[in-house]
């Protein structure tokens, strides 16, 4: 197959981004491969490179801090590896109060969902203009629409990426650079597990795989689409949304993410 150019994912470990790398690999792509966890980059890698054409390398690095973002650009463009494609998915999500919350976890959310994701896209967009060509995938979330109540950071963060991600796209246009947004809504990663939510079915939203929600990713990128959201009833109800006031959907997220909340920690005496 013909080499369509070195592809950059991060948050590559499990979940989404894995399922892009390995939807890049089948393509004949050659991926990086980049999440802080070295050892499972290092046996997804070994499985894409068993398969035909398999040409994936790790890069085991903390997005979270301005050492790790280098690491990126050092292993790519600052060698002289021009990157077509970047997949910016690293991220995490934090469930509860954010009173409850400890700081240490919210700074690093801000770190790896907002400046990560700005960072990486701006320093790759301006190697991208410079060559007329690529494309850049952020990830975002149905979150990121209206206020999310005990997500509230974490909706605020994706609202962020997806409002950067729409603007950049009709910069970008003009000098031959893709940026889309993709907007998954609930997908069985360990996602709730991260976030600290409770376990089970606490919410009405309808569930996607990693593999559907990467392949419809990619697609969106191939058809130079701004933004898109993955599941049909999330794309019903994010329009619903519109012809409500803009109190009505924070308070109908009390209602259901109330119910995914951990308990409040106990106040010692």
């Amino acid at each position: 197959m013909k080499d369509a150019g070195l592809a950059v994912v991060t948050g590559a470990s499990s979940g989404i981004g894995a399922a892009f790398a390995r939807e890049l690999a089948a393509d004949g792509r050659p991926v990086l491969l980049v999440s802080r966890s070295g050892d499972r980059l290092e046996a997804l890698a070994s499985g894409l490179n068993a398969g035909p054409g398999g040409r994936a390398e790790v890069l085991a690095a903390d997005l979270a801090t301005p050492e790790g973002r280098d690491a990126v650009w050092n292993a790519t463009e600052g060698a002289l590896r021009p990157v077509a494609l970047l997949v910016n998915n690293a991220g995490f999500g934090l469930n509860g109060l954010e009173t409850d919350l400890p700081f240490e976890r919210v700074h690093a959310l801000l770190e790896l969902n907002v400046v990560a994701t700005a960072e990486l896209t701006h320093r790759f967009l301006v190697a991208m203009k410079a060559r007329g060509a690529g494309a850049i995938l952020n990830v975002s979330s149905t979150s990121a629409f209206y206020p999310t109540p005990y997500f509230s950071l974490y909706g605020a963060s994706k609202a962020f990426i997806l409002s950067f991600t729409e603007a950049l796209h009709e910069e970008a246009k003009a000098f031959g650079v893709t940026v889309t947004c993709l907007c998954p809504g609930f997908t069985k990663t360990n996602f709730a597990a991260v976030a600290g939510m409770k376990e089970g079915k606490e919410t009405p939203f309808p569930e996607m795989t990693p593999e559907a929600v990467a392949k419809i990713g990619l697609e969106a990128v191939r058809k130079k689409k701004a933004v898109v959201v993955t599941h049909p009833l999330d794309r019903a109800w994010i329009l619903a949304g519109r012809f409500v006031p803009r109190s009505v959907p924070a308070k109908m997220g009390v209602r259901f993410f109330s119910k995914t909340k951990p308990p409040t920690p106990s106040k010692k005496s």
